[in-house]
């Protein structure tokens, strides 16, 4: 096919038209090329799932063409030999080497047809016939050449091709290869918990993952090209720092800050370290920094637990030494009472003595309750029901005054749960005595039950009087009341029934908006050990 399109423009110029036989002939070798070109587009569409049978069908036809060219320009003399070069290397490049064979065959028996024929005088010549002695040297000598020739140019042009296939295969394998490795890691940078940042050595943010955008609360193209100091964690100054530290060889330490995101006071630690390029260059630095909430909230946990251990063996020792002699006082002082007279200001005094002793034996009795807890039961209950019942006894007790307000919701109103019910409601008197205490003019406390995957989540939120960050963080210790005449264990009994169904215990509070205490419970707790006493 691009034989036949550019033959009539190259035989212009390599012969002129004052050297063509017939100007006539010109304009018909044009029209058939164009017409033969017709003939290849309409195998596009005779033929769309056959391309090699076009292929050689167009190969055939420019062939054909040559052939007819050097027939009636020039002959054995004829410059459009080469055209049979351009159609094998075609072949070649487009249906590889075997192809490039088929044609290069091809071509050499039309041409060697052809120049035997006109050597014998089968085929008319159009132009003044050669001497006889030129036609006997020159015949072998241009059917070698062109043999020679063709298979040649059939060979190189395959290797060529095929070298250059190799080297698009294996340069599209290694562009598919960095494009994998970067989309990995792209994906990889993006899915680590941990918030990463690049800068250059400018000081100026050029890069963020997702973690960083969401530990900090910024969207990443307000920090993408933005000073360092616009992260919040540190700095100019610091950053220049410790970019100096860097560039010595000190490696910088891990620091610790708060940022605000929005009304949260967010704790962050945060290392910074050299970026460098392929030739070990440093090129800027790397900010890698994590939100400590969870970390801190696990550590104040980790104290609460060690702390109850502690109070809970004391506990459990008072209680055992103080306990059997108060029972002594307690009977001494009810046999004195009952011996003085009514009126007696000694029986008064003793009638002191013994209702103090029964509130010291309360208390005691609460240690007891701390330190050694009753083995806990596994049974399934509708805890969503259990709390809205123990909520109903709430409104009607008198605890509840007309000043309260009671809110409950429960998603789904029926939620089963393995646990000890007995544990669970006093979980509940607990947390919302405290409440209604925290409440003395009056409030709302909003109880809610929520269904996760594997937990059940109660939440209490009262509007009173809220907690310190001090307060809170002894809220579960023993022997530390919020209230006046209160023994400080509620909190602390709270905090073990969680801990001994596998659950946890989350606490927010400010002074002056009330307090939001949420109990995760897990569907299937952990199997029950029998407590052990002192």
């Amino acid at each position: 096919m691009i034989t036949s399109v550019v033959l009539p423009y190259l035989l212009v110029q390599l012969t002129g038209p004052d050297s063509l036989p017939t100007f006539d002939l010109l304009y018909l070798l044009a029209g058939l090329t164009y017409l033969v070109s017709l003939g290849y587009i309409a195998l596009l569409f005779l033929l769309p799932r056959r391309p090699e049978v076009q292929a050689y069908v167009q190969f055939a036809g420019d062939l054909l063409l040559v052939t007819g060219l050097v027939a009636f320009f020039g002959g054995i003399g004829s410059p459009f030999s080469l055209f049979y070069l351009v159609v094998i290397m075609v072949a070649s490049v487009l249906v590889r080497r075997r192809a490039g064979v088929i044609v290069a065959t091809a071509a050499y028996l039309l041409y060697a047809g052809l120049m035997l024929g006109l050597a014998r005088g089968v085929v008319p010549a159009t132009g003044p016939p050669l001497p006889s002695t030129e036609v006997a040297w020159r015949l072998p000598y241009n059917l070698a050449v062109h043999l020679f020739g063709f298979y040649a140019v059939a060979f190189l042009t395959a290797v060529l091709a095929e070298s250059v296939r190799r080297a698009e295969a294996e340069l599209e394998l290694q562009r598919d290869s960095l494009a994998n490795l970067e989309v990995f890691h792209r994906d990889v940078v993006q899915s680590i918990s941990t918030g990463l940042a690049t800068t250059d050595l400018e000081g100026s943010v050029t890069s963020v993952n997702r973690a960083a955008v969401e530990i900090l609360g910024v969207a990443e193209s307000d920090l993408v090209g933005q000073p360092v100091e616009r992260l919040a964690l540190l700095s100019r100054p610091e950053w220049s720092d410790l970019l100096a530290a860097i560039r010595e060889g000190r490696r910088s330490s891990r620091t610790e800050t708060e940022i605000r995101r929005g009304a949260e006071v967010v704790p962050i630690g945060f290392s910074l370290s050299p970026l460098t390029d392929a030739a070990g260059v440093v090129a800027g630095t790397i900010l890698v920094f994590q939100d400590l909430t969870q970390w801190r909230r696990l550590q104040d946990e980790l104290r609460v637990k060690d702390r109850m251990a502690a109070a809970g063996e004391l506990a459990a020792g008072i209680a055992h030494e103080v306990g059997n002699p108060l029972a002594a006082i307690s009977g001494s002082v009810q046999l004195l009472s009952s011996a003085l007279p009514a009126t007696d200001s000694q029986r008064k005094l003793l009638d002191i003595i013994l209702k103090e002793s029964h509130r010291l034996d309360r208390t005691i009795k609460g240690f007891l309750r701390f330190a050694r807890p009753k083995e806990r039961s596994n049974i399934r209950f509708d805890v969503a029901r259990l709390l809205a019942e123990n909520l109903e006894l709430l409104r009607n007790s008198e605890e509840a005054t007309g000043r309260h307000t009671f809110e409950a919701e429960f998603d789904p109103p029926s939620a089963i749960l393995l646990g000890d019910s007995d544990q669970i409601s006093q979980i509940f008197w607990n947390l919302a005595r405290n409440a209604l205490r925290a409440m003395p003019d009056g409030g709302t406390l909003r109880l809610s039950g929520r269904l996760a995957a594997d937990t059940y989540r109660i939440g209490f939120h009262d509007t009173g009087r809220g907690m310190s960050e001090e307060q809170r963080a002894r809220l579960f210790q023993p022997f530390q009341s919020m209230f006046d005449g209160g023994t400080g264990i509620g909190m602390a009994i709270v905090y073990r029934i969680v801990q001994e169904h596998g659950g946890r215990v989350g606490v927010e509070s400010r002074p002056g908006q009330g307090t939001h205490i949420t109990i995760e419970l897990p569907l299937e707790p952990i199997p029950a050990v029998a407590a052990t006493g002192a």
